[in-house]
């Protein structure tokens, strides 16, 4: 017979339900990696199917008064900005958290530019060859072998090299995160708000990420330096060889580079991403008569990305043209307004003083007019020359769209460099022939005037120039406080007759029994004004110091029977 301790059964008893759990929280997460492995790598007709269902969705933009309707494409997030104004011509959850993949090299080399010499040469270390996915994009770079900052920014550009990346971070940082820190600190600087950077190429990771927006943001500071945008047009390049390394030809897979299959005539540079987890991603810039545009495409399918940034360039250049405000403005009429004109020849000079900047531009929707936008005068982040900016929006229900601004002038050419020793020349030339008129001896015209026969020190010239630099800067100001004076006054004057003509309104609005009766007629008779004048002037209450200054009750009293006594007589 066998023995069973009970204390043993109880042990096994509770151990089933243990093991059950154990069992059950295994199935759930194989259960659950596995529908994320098929979420990640489903097929590429879902992929597409995806895509297809997201043109239903909607943009933002097109639900915007009188702008321009965008089109329905399959991106998950998508902008096209204007570059030279910042104005976001079309958006499509364009703050979105999305993941960049190979765009991500954009500030990568923006960076390198802008803290590096481009023909410096950089050593390719193992670290940076290691730390490259085996599956990604490169250039066939070796430790130990030298290449010019250049030469790495066509293998990053052209063939999306990620060892490249590692190898410039290296040799400008010092090392790879120190790098990454130097691209999270620029994007801030460009205005990113959605943007966190993990590593220098893209290569995937949860907390790398960013957004449509702040990409046009970095695309459109990277598309500002020829060499970048030289780059990224170049079908193909090939590195030659040298002691440390061989000879290395690049090609392109962008399909809107010239010669390539959707070529864009007007393309000014772009450069493509991509990951299972991103899908497809793309950042182009084109231009076209005075506007260019910077498109962002994240989260799209092959080869949609390209069709969907040739949609949006066609829609930007058929729909909004770049105009010079200076043509158009007359709310600040200062050419014609007499106030800043110095017509009284105080400055030598009947031109204005103000002028409305030429240099700026303006976009505008073919929809829109120059008088349907708003306008407002600032002071901050002033232009070099500028006393003042005048920044334009579209004003909507929803929200205020920036459209561009332009810069109120100082016209120094109106301000003459008064020639101070000519003057003091002419002064005593004057006060001579007083001294000859009047018979006083006049003085020596070589100790009056040196300057006649000899050349003025330097000392004297400096004082000169001081002398009229300061003159400058007094009438400089003076002009300042005449601009806000006037501009104030405007604004008072403008409040005043808006109170005045709501007052009128309302006055004119009321109903007759409601207006306020004009006060009554005094009926008192002359009589008997001269009768209380009179009795005024006796100091009442002189026989009680305490009631000094007061009338006594029964005065009134008296006085106004005295007086009905002598009306009653009269009338007898």
């Amino acid at each position: 017979m066998y023995n069973f301790p009970m204390c043993n059964f109880r042990k096994k008893k509770n151990m089933i339900p243990r093991v059950l759990n154990t069992l059950l929280a295994f199935l759930l997460c194989f259960v659950s990696f596995f529908a994320f492995s098929e979420s990640v790598h489903a097929t590429q007709d879902e992929f597409d199917a995806a895509a297809e269902a997201r043109k239903s969705e909607e943009v933002q933009t097109n639900e915007i008064e009188n702008w321009p309707q965008g089109p329905r494409i399959g991106a998950k997030a998508a902008i096209l900005m204007e570059a030279n104004t910042g104005t976001i011509l079309y958006a499509k959850d364009i703050d979105e958290h999305l993941y960049p993949a190979s765009i991500t090299k954009l500030m990568c080399c923006l960076v390198a530019v802008e803290n590096c010499d481009t023909d410096k040469v950089m050593t390719v270390s193992q670290l940076a060859v290691d730390s490259n996915d085996p599956d990604g994009s490169c250039m066939g770079l070796r430790a130990g072998e030298t290449i010019t900052l250049e030469e790495l920014l066509y293998g990053i550009i052209i063939n999306s090299a990620n060892e490249a990346c590692n190898v410039v971070a290296e040799n400008i940082a010092g090392s790879i995160d120190a790098y990454v820190d130097m691209m999270n600190e620029r994007a801030k600087e460009l205005g990113c708000t959605g943007t966190h950077f993990v590593t220098p190429n893209g290569l995937h990771n949860a907390d790398h990420y960013t957004t449509a927006h702040d990409m046009a943001l970095i695309g459109r500071a990277f598309f500002e330096y020829d060499l970048l945008c030289k780059i990224a047009t170049t079908s193909s390049y090939t590195i030659p060889g040298t002691e440390t390394h061989q000879e290395f030809p690049l090609h392109s897979k962008n399909k809107l580079y010239p010669g390539q299959q959707l070529a864009y005539d007007d393309l000014v540079g772009s450069k493509t991403g991509f990951t299972s987890y991103s899908r497809q991603t793309l950042v182009s810039c084109a231009e076209r008569g005075g506007m260019k545009l910077v498109a962002v495409i994240l989260m799209e399918e092959t080869p949609s990305q390209f069709t969907d940034t040739i949609e949006l360039f066609d829609y930007g250049f058929s729909n909004f043209t770049m105009i010079d405000p200076s043509d158009y403005e007359t709310g600040y009429n200062i050419d014609n307004s007499g106030f800043f004109n110095s017509s009284s020849g105080l400055f030598g000079s009947t031109a204005p003083l103000l002028s409305i900047g030429n240099s700026t531009s303006i976009v505008l929707p073919n929809t829109l007019t120059f008088n349907d936008l708003s306008s407002h005068v600032s002071y901050d982040d002033l232009h070099e020359g500028a006393v003042a900016k005048i920044e334009y929006t579209y004003h909507t229900d929803t929200a205020d769209i920036p459209m561009g601004s332009t810069d109120i002038l100082l016209n120094e050419s109106v301000i003459p460099n008064f020639d101070f020793q000519s003057l003091n020349q002419s002064s005593i030339s004057s006060a001579s022939a007083v001294s000859a008129d009047s018979g006083l001896p006049a003085a020596s015209s070589d100790a009056a005037t040196p300057a006649a026969n000899t050349k003025p020190d330097n000392g004297t010239e400096g004082k000169m120039v001081k002398i009229q630099h300061i003159f400058i800067g007094l009438a400089s100001a003076v002009a300042v406080i005449i601009i806000i004076s006037s501009l104030v006054r405007r604004a008072q004057k403008n409040k005043r007759r808006t109170y005045r003509r709501k007052k009128k309104q309302k006055k004119s609005s009321l109903p007759s029994n409601h207006r306020r009766p004009a006060p009554p007629r005094s009926r008192s008779t002359s009589g008997s004004s001269k009768n209380t004048s009179g009795r005024s002037k006796r100091p009442s209450g002189s026989r009680n110091g305490s009631n000094q200054g007061r009338r006594p009750s029964g005065g009134s009293k008296n006085n106004s029977s005295g007086s009905q006594r002598r009306r009653e007589l009269h009338f007898k």
